[in-house]
């Protein structure tokens, strides 16, 4: 600190605090900012987090590569098999009622058959596949029990089986893996050959137990028929049937003859009993009736000797004799014919009598044959059904022998509905691992897991890391974007990584405009001064307060920076290290911190001893927190602060103060009515929005009025539309002649 007037009072215009209005939020509509739909923000999104990506689809594709490489081959083998229905050859009645099963049902139920424990476990046997290492199971110290041995040995069988089924065909894909190829072919040729022998078992098996059970019914039938016989004849023996088809034909042509001879009987009495009636009635004309030749002549004679007789008597008169020998002759023959007449009434009586016998002796013989033909008929019906059952008897046996010696010749034969097309070879190739395959497709899922993880972590990352979200959030201005330096992204890795850390007192960032004018940060902190001394209208802001919400978010570098900015301009600009519990100003200047802010507030020292100025820039002037209190909120808030402040007010154009987090002590706060404006350094990233926002209000329920928001630390290759506003030829714009020449040689 050199000794002439620096520290004398300019004149100064007394800055007048414009009326502070709280500033209204500003309401945006959601679909201003990041809409989920927006594709630029998921863009922004995975560029910001691209290394992301990229290391999780490395990881995950390196991880697919070496277990495939370290997966041992496996081999498929594949035997095609044709089956056909199983439709009985000889159809019955039982057969017929059966039917058959649909190809559908059938063809399923040979998958199953396939796949079942026994012919696993006879494969096994056969082959000894329980010695291969590959399915054997392990056996440690404790005894295993042989069912469980078998368990686990037909279980690792069916996990490399497969049989599947071919739609719409009677074909069957039998398919088995396992790491020795020859092993694999030889047992899918063992499973279908142990298959076939099983159904070719199956059949053979029911055609012995079905003549089993025929010869058990032959038996049976054979005592039935004996029995059905023995009855039948029996039943002859007793009726004296010898042929009963001559007997039967004898009888019925009697009966039907008497039948006959009755009916024309009946016939014939009715005539006569007609006759009868008439001639007891007039003889006469039952005489003319009967036509007899006898009655015709005498009546011819008797008409002739009539009219002899007519003549006689009117020629000679009643009394000649001529006439009384006809009349004689007439009387004669009109007796005769009465005689005749009464003989053939008596006649039609004998014959109506004769037919009315004849009728009755006829019906009597009619009934007689009837009771005959009855009796017959009974036995005939017993006859019938004795030799019926006799019959159906013997023809139940004849074809139950006939299907018996069919059984015996079927069972004979090895005829089977299992006809292998393909049989398996062993495989040149392996099915997997598919190394090409694999590494691709774990490469796109590593890929589609790395945008997964990014957006996931975008969606869970609750910091503010853009001007849009400060704005969105307090509705504040943001008075300058600072680039992420170099040295801070290996500590900002590390305390993402490992927890928060301190920034180290001697980071080269807080003096970026000093010690590097032309980097994009130095310009940053210009373009920040431009803000500040913009913000309010009239008469810049003389005392200047910045803060924090946490630590670490680079307000003191900001603090310092701005200050070495302002000085440049050519005005007198001092210092504070308001950040008692922490003091780093003096540390990162290279200058004493003895002497300072706390040490003044006690009255160990006055504001001219403790005042520092920094040579390398003659018109900024430094105060250090200086030794550490045990009670800083209470000299902060004491009329000495005041009393400082005032003072130094007269001396500078610009007051800048370094202040400790608000959300951690309230120092801060308690400046808060003491400045002209305050700053908000937010860290772009780090920095949640609940942190803002809680400090935002602090602040102006304190009464302090927030010039803006600096958003600190954006690391513009995370956040690519910001990083066009930092080129890396942007500072040779403000290089000086002897540093443009440096540059260019």
């Amino acid at each position: 600190m050199t000794n002439d007037n620096a520290l004398a009072p300019i004149e100064h215009v007394p800055f007048e605090r414009v009326g502070y209005r709280k500033p209204s939020v500003v309401t945006v509509e959601a679909e201003e900012f990041d809409s989920p739909l927006d594709l630029r923000h998921y863009w922004n999104n995975l560029v910001k987090r691209r290394w992301t990506v990229v290391t999780v689809a490395f990881v995950v594709s390196t991880v697919v590569a070496m277990v495939n490489f370290r997966m041992p081959p496996v081999y498929e083998a594949r035997v095609s098999v044709e089956v056909e229905g199983e439709a009985p050859e000889v159809q019955s009645i039982s057969n017929f009622y059966r039917g058959t099963p649909s190809d559908e049902a059938f063809l399923r139920t040979q998958v199953k058959v396939l796949e079942s424990d026994s012919l696993a476990w006879q494969t096994i046997q056969q082959l000894g596949i329980d010695q291969s290492a590959e399915f054997s199971p392990p056996r440690g110290g404790k005894p295993v029990s042989p069912a469980i041995v078998q368990i686990s040995l037909i279980n690792a069988f069916r996990d490399h089986l497969r049989v599947e089924w071919v739609r719409n065909s009677r074909m069957l894909e039998v398919s088995f893996e396992a790491r020795d190829p020859r092993l694999a072919a030889a047992v899918a040729n063992a499973l279908v050959s142990n298959y076939a022998e099983y159904n070719f078992r199956k059949r053979y098996d029911a055609t012995r137990q079905a003549s089993g059970w025929m010869e058990q019914q032959l038996d049976e039938l054979k005592a039935k028929v004996e029995k059905s016989q023995q009855a039948m004849v029996d039943y002859e023996r007793q009726n004296a049937i010898v042929n009963i088809n001559d007997k039967q034909s004898v009888e019925e042509q009697r009966l039907a003859q008497l039948s006959n001879d009755y009916t024309n009987a009946q016939n014939v009495r009715l005539d006569k009993e007609s006759l009868f009636e008439l001639a007891s009635s007039n003889e006469a004309e039952a005489a003319v009736l009967m036509q007899s030749e006898v009655l015709g002549r005498l009546e011819e004679k008797y008409a002739e000797l009539k009219a002899q007789l007519v003549d006689a008597s009117g020629q000679y008169g009643p009394n000649y004799p001529k006439v009384v020998r006809l009349q004689d002759q007439v009387n004669e023959i009109q007796g005769f014919i009465e005689r005749e007449r009464k003989r053939i009434a008596g006649r039609v009586r004998n014959d109506y009598r004769a037919a009315m016998g004849r009728e009755k002796l006829l019906a009597a013989a009619l009934a007689r044959e009837k009771e005959a033909v009855g009796r017959l008929n009974q036995v005939l019906i017993q006859h019938n059904l004795l030799k019926r059952e006799f019959e159906t008897t013997q023809q139940l046996y004849e074809n139950l022998l006939q299907h018996l010696k069919d059984a015996t010749v079927s069972a004979g034969l090895r005829a089977t509905n299992i006809h292998v097309v393909d049989p398996a070879l062993p495989p040149a190739a392996p099915i997997r691992p598919k190394k090409t395959q694999n590494i691709a497709m774990g490469l796109l899922g590593g890929l589609a897991l790395g945008v997964m993880l990014a957006l996931f972590a975008d969606v869970l990352d609750n910091s503010v890391k853009s001007v849009e979200d400060i704005e969105r959030l307090t509705g504040m201005p943001t008075l300058a974007v600072i680039p992420l330096a170099a040295s801070d992204r290996a500590r900002r890795a590390w305390r993402k990584g490992a927890g928060e850390k301190a920034a180290s007192s001697t980071t080269p960032v807080g003096l970026a405009v000093l010690k590097h004018p032309a980097s994009p940060l130095a310009e940053s902190y210009r373009a920040l001064r431009t803000s500040v001394l913009l913000s309010t209208p009239g008469h810049p802001p003389q005392v200047i307060l910045i803060t924090s919400s946490q630590p670490n978010e680079g307000k003191s570098c900001t603090c310092l920076n701005l200050a070495l900015t302002l000085a440049q301009r050519g005005g007198r600009v001092v210092i504070i290290d308001g950040d008692l519990r922490k003091p780093g100003v003096a540390s990162v200047l290279g200058l004493a911190n003895g002497k300072g802010l706390s040490s003044i507030l006690t009255g160990a020292h006055g504001l001219e001893e403790a005042l520092q100025q920094l040579d390398a820039l003659p018109g900024l002037w430094v105060l250090p927190g200086g030794p550490r209190p045990p009670n800083p909120a209470d000299l902060l808030s004491s009329v000495s602060m005041k009393e400082v402040l005032a003072e130094l007010r007269g001396r500078f154009d610009h007051v800048v103060i370094d202040s400790p987090p608000v959300l951690l002590v309230t120092d801060a706060t308690i400046l808060t009515p003491l400045v002209d404006g305050i700053m908000l350094v937010v860290e772009s990233g780090m920095t949640v929005r609940g942190a803002i926002q809680r400090t935002h209000k602090i602040l102006e329920n304190a009464g302090g009025k927030v010039l803006g928001v600096v958003l600190n630390k954006l690391d513009a290759r995370r956040n690519g539309y910001y990083g066009s506003y930092y080129p890396s030829a942007y500072g040779k714009y403000y290089l000086t002649d002897e540093e443009q020449s440096a540059v260019k040689s």
